[in-house]
């Protein structure tokens, strides 16, 4: 038997315990008035079709070793969705899919909703793409299940521009219907300040344990209401700041990336950086209309002294590679190896920065790098140690308009 026709076989079972269920529901519900009779009615007829399930006698070896080749032989998109299906089942089976899905630090693929905020894989480039929505100033993020990033790719983050009198906010959403900070898909946002020259990246939960909720006026009120287990959303993990450009001199932009919620060991050989296992529930949708990022507090903290106020002391700092100038094209370039085809301003590499300023091999790998394909289509490829939530935030930084810089 096929893995295809096992998942339908799964399908039909269950189809025909809901469809069971939905009769003697509706039976009851025509011989009596009382809604308890008919949910009790129904819940005893789901028990006695499951019981009768081929699925439920089978031993639980035998159950992890089909869910094992379904992981292994459906390794990419749209395919992988069976993979999701399965751990949708019930929560066994869910607990063992957790098990058998390794992380994108290992597998390199993208499964589940918590695979954004782990690392990217170690050896290669997870390629992604872009896409804008100008009338909407809305930013989509895409796996590319191929090499032309014009197809339709699988979705994965979508963000909304947001302009403020003083700043510029980036709400970074799981659903593409509903970007806002009270939305329970909320996973983080992106905020400037004035002159677009610096950014800082907030999770909406704390990437390890142990770091610190930036304080605030709303965060410390909330604190007195919500579990001291799960605290509300609030984490700075990175900080990013581009070269003002006083004298207007054309030329790339310059840009460095302070990653707070990863140790600069992480690209050295055996070096790890956090890697959550799943969401926190309630940090965020708890108290959706209270404005947790609109206190005053947040913007004096953030860039009241600018970038040099950030330690970086045993953080990750990436910086973008230099440019080198092509006499006869009499530009900037840089090898994208073909994942980018239009010349922008908005086009960089990043690397690990060096405090020697001796770079070792590891310290030469292109972390993150995002080009222009088209006129609103872009490519983002990163790899270990940053994550697809983090990449996308730091991608969505060269979007905003830098007065001091261009």
């Amino acid at each position: 038997m096929s893995f295809k026709s096992i998942i339908q076989d799964m399908r039909g079972e269950f189809g025909s315990i809901s469809r069971k269920g939905f009769e003697v529901k509706f039976v009851s519900g025509m011989r009596s008035r009382s809604h308890r009779v008919v949910q009790d009615s129904s819940a005893v007829a789901t028990i006695d079709a499951l019981k009768q399930s081929c699925w439920v006698n089978l031993p639980p070896e035998l159950l992890r070793d089909v869910l094992i080749r379904i992981d292994t032989s459906e390794d990419t998109w749209p395919p992988r969705k069976n993979v999701v299906a399965c751990a949708g089942v019930c929560r066994n089976w869910r607990e063992i899919m957790k098990e058998i899905v390794k992380s994108p630090e290992v597998s390199g693929k993208l499964t589940f909703p918590i695979s954004l905020k782990q690392p990217g894989p170690r050896d290669s480039l997870l390629q992604c793409f872009i896409k804008r929505n100008r009338s909407s100033q809305t930013y989509y993020l895409y796996l590319g299940l191929n090499q032309a990033s014009t197809d339709d790719g699988k979705f994965l983050l979508a963000a909304r521009k947001c302009r403020r009198p003083t700043h510029t906010d980036y709400i970074i959403s799981l659903n593409s219907d509903d970007v806002s900070k009270g939305s329970s898909t909320y996973v983080g946002k992106l905020r400037s300040n004035f002159l677009g020259t610096k950014f800082t990246i907030f999770d909406a939960q704390p990437p390890h344990a142990g770091v610190k909720v930036t304080k605030c006026r709303s965060t410390r009120l909330i604190n007195r209401q919500v579990t001291p287990k799960v605290p509300p959303g609030n984490y700075s993990i990175a900080h990013i700041s581009y070269e003002v450009n006083v004298l207007g001199s054309r030329g790339p932009r310059r840009m460095h990336c302070v990653m707070d919620a990863i140790p600069n060991s992480a690209v050295e050989p055996g070096g790890v950086a956090p890697t959550p296992t799943e969401f926190l529930l309630g940090s965020v949708d708890s108290f959706p209309s209270l404005p947790f990022f609109r206190s005053k507090s947040i913007r004096t903290d953030s860039f009241r002294s600018g970038h040099s106020s950030v330690p970086t002391e045993g953080m990750l700092v990436l910086r973008n590679k230099a440019p080198r100038w092509h006499e006869q094209l009499q530009c900037w370039c840089l090898n994208f190896n073909g994942r980018v085809t239009v010349a922008s301003v908005k086009n960089f590499q990043l690397v690990a920065s060096t405090d020697n300023g001796v770079a070792g091999p590891e310290h030469e790998n292109v972390i993150l790098q995002f080009g222009k394909v088209g006129k609103d289509v872009f490519t983002m490829d990163y790899q270990y140690p940053i994550s697809a939530f983090q990449a996308f935030a730091i991608c969505l930084s060269s979007f905003d308009t830098k007065i001091a810089c261009e």
